[in-house]
C-alpha cells in the first residue's frame, strides 16, 4: 500500500527524497532505478501504460510503501484514487538549474546511447525514456531550453493546482527535515538530510552500468 506519491519530475531531488523516506519507515521506496537495478520487466509494463494499457498498479507495486519520480509521478491521480490516504510530494527545484542537470545526465545518457546502438528501437531503458520524457513531456522538444522550461513551470503549477493543501507538500531538498517530517507526521532524525545521486554521481553510476553492460542510464 502506498503510504506516499511522488508528483515531482526526475532530477528535483527525488533520489534524495527516496533516501529521507526510506529513513522515515516509508520504504521501501519505488523509484526509475527501481525499473533499472531489479524490476527490469517493469520497462515493458510502463511502456505499455504510457500506450494506454489498462495498469495493474497493486502488482506494480507490491512490496513499497512509497513512490517518486518517473514514471509513476505522470499517474499520480490515479494512484491516489486507489490509495486515497496517501499523501504527495512534489519536488521542485530552480528551473534553469534543473534543466541543466536534465540535460547533463538523462539527456546526456540517453545521446550516448543512441550513438552506440541503444537507442529507443533497440533498448527498452531509452524507449521508455523517449516514450515518457522526450515525447509525452517535450513533444519532442527537449533542446528548446524555454519550451521544456515552461512545460516544468506548467506541470508544477498544474500538481498545485489540482490537490487540497492538506494532501500536498511543495517540497524543495534544501529545506531538509523539517517540512518533510513535519508533513509525513513523523520525528525529525538526527542525522544530516540525505544528499544522492547528483551530476557527478548520476554519471558515475552510469560508468558502471556501461562498464557491467560490456562485461558479462538513467534517472532521479
Amino acid at each position: 500500500m502506498l503510504k506516499v506519491i511522488g508528483a515531482g519530475w526526475a532530477r528535483t531531488g527525488t533520489t534524495s527524497t527516496l533516501g529521507a523516506l526510506e529513513e522515515l519507515g516509508f520504504g521501501p521506496c519505488y523509484t526509475f532505478y527501481t525499473i533499472i537495478s531489479v524490476k527490469q520487466e517493469h520497462f515493458e509494463r510502463w511502456i505499455d501504460i504510457y500506450e494506454g494499457k489498462a495498469p495493474d498498479w497493486p502488482a506494480m507495486f507490491e512490496g513499497f510503501n512509497s513512490v517518486v519520480d518517473w514514471p509513476a509521478c505522470d499517474f499520480y491521480h490515479d494512484l491516489l484514487k486507489l490509495w486515497p490516504e496517501a499523501k504527495i510530494i512534489l519536488n521542485v527545484r530552480d528551473p534553469e538549474a534543473w534543466y541543466e542537470s536534465v540535460k547533463n545526465t538523462i539527456w546526456e545518457n540517453y545521446v550516448r546511447m543512441k550513438g552506440i546502438g541503444q537507442g529507443p528501437e533497440t533498448n527498452s531503458l531509452s524507449r521508455l525514456l523517449d516514450v515518457m520524457m522526450w515525447q509525452r513531456a517535450f513533444q519532442g522538444r527537449f533542446e528548446d531550453r524555454q519550451y521544456v522550461l515552461d512545460a516544468f513551470e506548467r506541470h508544477t503549477q498544474e500538481v498545485i493546482a489540482s490537490l487540497p493543501p492538506e494532501k500536498l507538500l511543495v517540497f524543495d531538498v534544501k529545506e531538509g527535515w523539517e517540512p518533510l517530517c513535519r508533513f509525513l507526521g513523523v520525528p525529525v532524525p538526527d542525522k544530516p538530510f540525505p544528499h544522492l545521486n547528483d551530476t557527478e554521481a548520476f554519471r558515475e553510476r552510469v560508468r558502471q552500468m556501461m562498464a557491467g553492460q560490456t562485461s558479462g542510464a538513467s534517472h532521479a
